[in-house]
């Protein structure tokens, strides 16, 4: 254990809800898939500041490069919900299985970094051409495709590299998240099962938007479980380091983390009851991820118990409880505001960025802990405590702003005069929505700060 874990759960405490590294060679695979994952947070943060100042009104007049504002929509949305995500499940999966670090692992993450660098780089050298298709929108160039599949490629190997290792049956807390992290995997092995399905199965007369569309559908949705599953490992391993004392049997939260991500089994019954361009096909994954998502609550309700009635935070672990707190309410909001979704306007978006937004800050509490963890310094505790809040504030008037405006009409995938922000609601909604995503942007800020400030003071 670090220093946070001693503190939190003392040192003879092996039913303790932990992650330790245990060999030199996982704390250096770790690291480095950390490092990818604050490097694509970083750039897309980059390109989030663009986004936001060419939808704010009084601001988006003097931006008229519409076309960029797609381009870096896809970019911006391909780092923070595909190469970040990914990147901090390699944590997850190199943290939980001693074994990481051989050359499989090697070889992963080199793949899945040069796939990044090649999709970050793409717009600056004129590649362009956006698609504005759900879940992974892309430019369509070679070598914005060949970023892609490298990336995926990299995921893959890493995947054989954890799958191989059975875990072991989980009779203490540290086995139990060991446990939830090795079936967190099988879900993205599926979503790439999945890709291949929809690839051979798309009709040639599909092209453009509409075939990326149907080939990232089934995907796109399966793989959310993953996310899902790892985010309520987050909170538990969080909860634990902020002083909560876990009284239920490993048995049974190792079952509701199966439970968690059960739903998937629907997948090829999906594929196998209608074709992939069918309006059956999208509508059964939608509900898919719409109930069962639910599947997620019993641990869920267990973990913020926990939030609720833990005793007062030394000021050690304060980061990694706010980063746990406006988590938790960043989901939620999300989650309710996927139940008010009607028609295709910026209530979408609203509901897609809380629950991104939820899982990313418990993910940023996870790299607060593991820092000390891989030998990367400690974070400063005054600014790493209020950085999830200032982050998670922003992206709370960031949605609401959203919300409130999509229910007088205003269009996602938007930009400019083509928002049509005619009456003062959908102006207010819409910048109360560019002052929020300015906010976190600050926050996200903050947080990179906070690492490299931590990485270069060690």
């Amino acid at each position: 254990m670090n220093d946070y874990e001693e503190i939190a759960v003392g040192k003879s405490d092996l039913n303790a809800f932990v992650l330790n590294i245990e060999t030199d060679a996982q704390k250096k695979i770790a690291t480095k898939w950390l490092g990818l994952a604050v490097a694509s947070l970083l750039a897309a943060g980059v390109f989030s500041l663009l986004l936001v100042l060419s939808r704010t009104p009084g601001v988006q007049s003097i931006i008229p490069w519409i076309d960029f504002f797609h381009v870096a929509l896809v970019v911006h949305v391909d780092l923070s919900v595909l190469i970040w995500f990914l990147s901090m499940a390699g944590v997850f999966w190199t943290v939980s299985n001693t074994r990481s670090g051989g050359l499989i692992d090697q070889v992963a993450w080199i793949l899945a970094a040069v796939g990044t660098l090649i999709m970050v780089s793409s717009p600056f050298f004129g590649v362009g051409d956006p698609l504005m298709n759900n879940y992974v929108p892309v430019l369509q160039h070679p070598a914005y495709y060949a970023g892609l599949c490298a990336f995926g490629a990299g995921v893959a190997l890493l995947l054989m590299g954890r799958l191989v290792y059975l875990p072991s049956i989980p009779r203490d807390g540290k086995s139990t998240l060991v446990f939830a992290s090795y079936i967190a995997a099988i879900p993205t092995l599926l979503s790439i099962i999945a890709l291949l399905w929809s690839y051979k199965t798309i009709p040639a007369t599909h092209s453009g938007e509409l075939y990326f569309e149907v080939l990232f559908w089934g995907a796109g949705h399966t793989l959310q479980f993953t996310h899902t599953l790892l985010l309520l490992v987050a909170w538990v391993w969080l909860a634990q380091v902020c002083g909560a004392k876990f009284t239920q049997k490993p048995m049974l939260l190792a079952g509701l983390c199966v439970l968690t991500i059960l739903p998937i089994v629907l997948v090829p019954w999906i594929y196998l009851s209608a074709p992939v361009e069918s309006a059956a096909h999208r509508i059964g994954f939608t509900k898919l991820m719409q109930y069962g998502g639910l599947a997620c609550l019993p641990l869920g309700v267990i973990a913020v118990w926990q939030l609720i009635t833990m005793p007062r935070a030394e000021d050690e672990v304060k980061p990694m409880k706010s980063a746990l707190i406006a988590s938790f309410i960043l989901f939620s909001a999300g989650g309710i505001i996927g139940f008010l979704i009607e028609g295709v306007n910026v209530v979408i978006p609203a509901h897609y960025h809380g629950s991104i937004v939820g899982v990313t800050l418990s993910f940023m509490g996870i790299a607060y802990l593991l820092m000390p963890k891989l030998g990367l310094g400690h974070p400063n505790i005054r600014l790493a405590k209020i950085q999830p809040y200032v982050y998670g504030g922003g992206q709370m008037m960031h949605i609401l702003g959203l919300a409130w405006s999509g229910g007088y009409g205003v269009q996602r995938k938007t930009a400019g005069a083509a928002q049509g922000l005619d009456r003062l609601p959908e102006v207010l909604g819409m910048g109360m929505m560019g002052l929020g995503g300015l906010i976190s942007t600050i926050g996200g800020l903050l947080f990179l700060i906070v690492i490299i400030k931590a990485w270069r003071d060690k």
